[in-house]
Order: structure tokens, then sequence, then C-alpha cells
């Protein structure tokens, strides 16, 4: 099968026409948070997320269409968002999560915009060091988590952040996906090389002298245009090669259809579906085994009609399972289930039977 699609004319269509259905909402409507059990470098604990509204993902803005199963930038305004208004929206959204429950204990603020948190045209130099002075104040707080691309990682911008949280530890979240460039370049179109991120990886690794700033990285299981077999495979791979250039923890993120997606043009054909929650189960089994980091399998959409999916019988059990496996970093028990004859032979056999749909036939 060809996978070299040129998806470089195809998702910035695509892209168009989800932006086009995109009702306009100001930043404060777009703005969210939520918090939950987590597991922290020093063990169990809270995160708190807050997700803040900014221009957008500037990969998706500049032509490229962005990744083909991401449409984060659909909840963005798509303009600029003054400093004054982001620092306003934080403080709100995190007063909110410390009503629900005080941090009283062992607790990580994660970070989310649609883009890059160090890419200063989303996130400018003044909120950024407000947002990172209120955070500072709470002794409980232990981690600070942002999500940035390799590009925006540089030396002066992370010192800046590790100085406003001297006792916390900051961590940058990038989205490798995969260590193969091939399926990163050409079926997620993200745009950068494993070389590209080894750059960032050695700023983040040099400045571990001076400073408690660490790396993680999100690893998409079943890119589009990958079979079962290959899927679970190149998460394999990918967490070895991650542990190998000095990644502190690894999230795999099994892929969900959002809407204005490549992926979800593909599913609506029948010619993609999300991965088995076995395969969650069997990379985790695997990776356990292999890599020394904290591994965490999110769970986000599992048992639903666009996410990762078993049978009724055994989503909520074996979801449950990844739960327990993520916070206690245990390999996850063995289940049994009818359904699980269905996803050895799609194992062993997707690569044999996976479509040759021609995605570019009436896109």
């Amino acid at each position: 099968m060809n996978t070299k699609q040129p998806l470089d004319n195809l998702l910035p269509e695509i892209r168009r026409k989800a932006l086009k259905r995109v009702d306009n909402r100001p930043p404060h409507e777009l703005a969210a948070s939520w918090s939950g059990d987590d597991l922290m470098y020093s063990g169990p604990g809270r995160s708190i997320f807050i997700v803040l509204p900014t221009p957008g993902c500037a990969w998706a803005l500049a032509g490229s269409g962005g990744c083909s199963m991401c449409s984060y930038i659909a909840d963005s305004p798509l303009e600029e968002v003054s400093s004054d208004a982001l620092v306003d929206i934080f403080k709100r959204e995190f007063q909110r999560q410390i009503q629900k429950c005080e941090i009283t204990g062992p607790t990580a603020i994660k970070i989310f915009v649609s883009g890059s948190f160090l890419n200063e045209e989303e996130i400018p130099v003044e909120a950024r060091r407000a947002i990172f002075k209120i955070i500072n104040e709470y002794d409980d707080v232990e981690e600070v988590v942002v999500e940035s691309r390799p590009e925006y990682v540089h030396e002066e911008v992370l010192k800046d952040c590790c100085q406003l949280i001297p006792n916390k530890i900051f961590e940058v979240a990038m989205g490798l996906e995969s260590a193969n460039d091939d399926i990163r370049l050409h079926r997620i179109n993200k745009g950068f090389t494993t070389e590209d991120f080894q750059k960032s990886m050695n700023i983040i690794k040099k400045l571990k002298t001076d400073f408690n700033v660490r790396a993680k990285v999100y690893l998409l299981v079943k890119p589009v245009l990958t079979s079962e077999s290959e899927a679970i495979e190149d998460a394999v791979i990918s967490a070895e090669y991650a542990e190998g250039v000095g990644v502190d923890r690894i999230a795999y993120c099994p892929s969900t259809i959002h809407k204005g997606t490549l992926m979800e043009v593909l599913w609506r054909r029948g010619s993609y579906q999300p991965p088995w929650i076995w395969s969650a189960i069997e990379i985790m089994r695997r990776v356990r085994n292999l890599v020394k980091i904290p591994v965490i399998m999110d769970t986000a959409g599992f048992g639903t009609r666009r996410g990762p999916f078993n049978c009724k019988k055994c989503n909520s059990k074996l979801k449950d399972a990844i739960i327990k496996s993520n916070i206690k970093q245990t390999i996850p028990e063995e289940f049994e289930c009818e359904c699980k004859v269905k996803w050895e032979a799609d194992v062993e056999f997707s690569d044999v039977t996976r479509s040759t749909t021609n995605i570019l036939k009436n896109h």
C-alpha cells in the first residue's frame, strides 16, 4: 500500500471546510478546566487541566492543514487574544478548580492550548510570566506541564520558565507521535523530523544541569493508513526510541475520531477504525517490560463510537484496568472476553486486508 499520499494537498482543503463550519465564539467561552487523579513524578497525585484559548496552532494555520487527526484548532478564536485576557481566563479557571477541591497535596498544573504554549505568538511573554507567578504561590504544586512543538523549544525561553517556578518541575510535552519519520511526516503530517525533535531534546538535557526541566512525549496509537499490527509495533518501537533520546515520560494517545479531520473522512468511508482496546493493553504489557520511565495510556474516548472499542462486555473493565495500570505503573492483569479472538485475527491479517481506498477520490 502506498502510504505516501499527497496529504499536503488534501489536508488544507479539509481544514478550510472544517473551519467554515466553526461558530465564532469569544475567548472566555472557549476556555475549559477540570481536575482528576493522576500519576506525578513523586507518585499518585492530582492534576488540574486548564485549556487557554489562543489564536490557533501555527502549523495548522500555515497552509499545511495541520495534523491528520487533530481538530483542536476548531476550538480556537482564530484571532489574537491579549495577555490581560489570557491571564484573567487562567485565574478564573484556576480558581474554579481550587473551589471544587483545594490544593492540599501533590498537584500538577497542565496548561493546554490549541498549538504551542512556548510559541510567543500564541502565549505572549507577559501572559506566560504572569501565569507562572500565580502558580508559584502554591507550594503543593509540584509540576507545571505545557505543550509545544519542538521548534519553539529554545534555551532562553526554558530558562525563563524555570526561573519563575524554581522549586517545581517544569515539563515540556511534545507530540512526537511516532519515532518513524515516514509515519510522522506522510501519515500524520506533523511537519518535523526526528532530527528536529532531537535538537529540542538536546536543549532540555543541557538545561537539566541547572534546572528541574523534563520532557514528555505523546505517541499516537494507530495513525491513518496504518494497520492494527503496525500500530502496535510502532507504538512499542517509539517508546524505546523516546527513552533512548532522554525523554522522561511517555503518554500514549490512542486515536479518536475528531470532526473536520482526514481521520474522520476515512472513518466515515469505512476505511479507518480507531485501535482496539486490546491493542492498548498489548502495548502496555510490552512497553512496561522494555522501558523504565513512566508510561501513561490515555483512555479518552474508550468504548465510544468514535474511540477505541472492543465490545460492550469488556470496554469499561479494560478501561478501568488501564487506569489502574497508569497510576500504579504495573502490567494490566490478564483478562479474557469472546471479542479477543476477533482482535487477534485483525492483528494477524490486518496487513493483508487493510483498505486500499484512494483518499483523493471525492474528498
